[in-house]
């Protein structure tokens, strides 16, 4: 019987207390909740990325969180990646995404950045988008707020009971994902809307 590949999930965020509760830490909460769901600690460090391995459903997971800023956190995973022999269509990347109304989920098999730049740092770091995400709606500001302003600040409390819903809901479509593949990760959780 030959050895279980290793699958990696992603993700991304900004370090620091400061960043811990804003939107662009989506990725982070995410790898959090798994992490806790599966009783893996995130006690190791290599190249500057947080990380921790255990089972998940009978599949032998990397639960990751990179360590540099949004904008150069590719580099670290993709060493990370390399260390562990980790291909790339057994990584999973965990991201925000204004582009997304809050509450919504998408898993994407590939693509372009679409303006985020922790995606934009890892397709850098990877040499190409073809690498699966899934993309967790955050939405974008209904006031004058900059983009940067909104996705580094926190949630409102309306926008935190949805979170907390999507937050699990996110953890099971990562965890359909890695264990009955895209398709049935697409097919299940990509048409919902989690609302109050």
């Amino acid at each position: 019987m030959g050895q279980q590949r290793l699958r990696m999930v992603v993700g991304l965020g900004n370090p620091g207390e400061t960043y811990s509760r804003s939107r662009h830490n989506t990725g982070f909460m995410i790898v959090d909740a798994l992490a806790e769901a599966y009783t893996i600690p995130l006690n190791k460090t290599k190249y500057d990325t947080v990380f921790g391995r255990g089972p998940i459903e009978g599949l032998d997971v990397l639960l990751a969180k990179p360590m540099a800023y949004m904008n150069r956190s590719g580099f670290p995973v993709q060493r990370l990646a390399h260390y562990f022999r980790i291909l790339r269509e057994d990584l999973l990347v965990v991201h925000d995404d204004i582009d997304l109304a809050i509450g919504r989920l998408k898993i994407k098999e590939k693509g372009g950045d679409a303006g985020h730049k922790g995606i934009r740092s890892m397709m850098n770091a990877f040499g190409g988008g073809d690498f699966t995400r899934l993309r967790v709606g955050i939405g974008r500001s209904e006031s004058d707020t900059s983009v940067s302003d909104h996705v580094l600040g926190t949630f409102h409390t309306e926008e935190k009971e949805i979170m907390d819903i999507i937050i699990k809901r996110a953890k099971d479509a990562v965890v359909t994902t890695l264990s009955k593949g895209i398709a049935e990760g697409m097919n299940r959780f990509n048409n919902t809307t989690i609302t109050t």
